[in-house]
């Protein structure tokens, strides 16, 4: 599963709808990209998160656009006559992240979108997997695109990154906000979900997936970047470990739906 690199040529425009301030930019490849700037007041570990989290639902089928590692050059804001984005582009210099950007693209809105309910059920047991807390009815980070529904802005997830040595006892939680889901109503069995996605979050996948993750991302103080890999592929193993709290708290959240 390797991960592209590009190099950003132009700031396309900026995207206010989040605090992070993301912005569509071209790169040399031709494409255009959703940026997630490590200068942003989240920092890397939104980054990281985006990456693994991203990378894995991509490995189980989930549609997630294309991840791509992108260098920014911070004199690409010397021009742009906003202060706050001339700041965000100068502390971003070197290497971020993008996601493939989709044109004509609209945000998920249940009342004209239908989503079957098998989908529903792998985005709902995924979100809980991965302690997604941005998936709800006011912030559905899903886009409608072709009449497919893709799954966008995972950097809140892995919650448990912000106290990484002390936050490995959430790997057995429940996982609450999962009652708030937007697809939680429309959610097939999540059993069965669990019963075919849990087989393949092997060992082998979450070491590739975080070996995905520069050395320059993993900043924890004390912590060599083999170090923190290990956290993180220890945490995920953990979780998937049968019997599944974070299963059987979705299950009792969908049943009071």
């Amino acid at each position: 599963m390797p991960v592209r690199r590009v190099a950003a040529e132009r700031y396309v425009a900026p995207l206010r709808e989040g605090g992070s301030l993301p912005a569509i930019m071209e790169a040399d490849d031709l494409g255009t990209y959703v940026v997630k700037f490590r200068g942003a007041g989240q920092g890397v570990k939104a980054l990281v998160a985006e990456l693994i989290v991203g990378e894995l639902g991509r490995a189980l089928d989930l549609p997630i656009p294309e991840l791509v590692f992108i260098d920014v050059d911070p004199e690409l804001g010397r021009a742009e006559p906003d202060s706050e984005i001339r700041g965000l582009l100068r502390a971003s210099g070197g290497l971020n992240l993008g996601l493939d950007f989709l044109p004509g693209s609209v945000g998920y809105d249940r009342a004209v979108f239908s989503v079957a309910p098998d989908l529903a059920a792998r985005i709902v047991w995924f979100d809980a997997f991965v302690t997604n807390v941005d998936r709800t009815p006011r912030n559905t980070n899903l886009l409608v695109w072709h009449r497919k529904l893709m799954l966008i802005d995972h950097g809140a997830a892995l919650y448990f990154q912000h106290d990484l040595r002390g936050g490995m006892d959430r790997a057995r939680a429940p996982f609450a906000p999962i009652r708030a889901h937007v697809l939680l109503g429309v959610a097939g069995d999540l059993a069965a979900a669990d019963a075919e996605l849990a087989p393949r979050v092997t060992p082998e996948l979450l070491e590739a997936v975080t070996a995905l993750v520069p050395d320059e991302w993993l900043v924890e103080p004390g912590l060599a970047p083999a170090e923190a890999r290990r956290i993180y592929v220890d945490f995920l193993t953990r979780r998937i470990a049968p019997p599944s709290p974070f299963l059987e708290a979705a299950r009792d959240a969908q049943a009071q739906v």
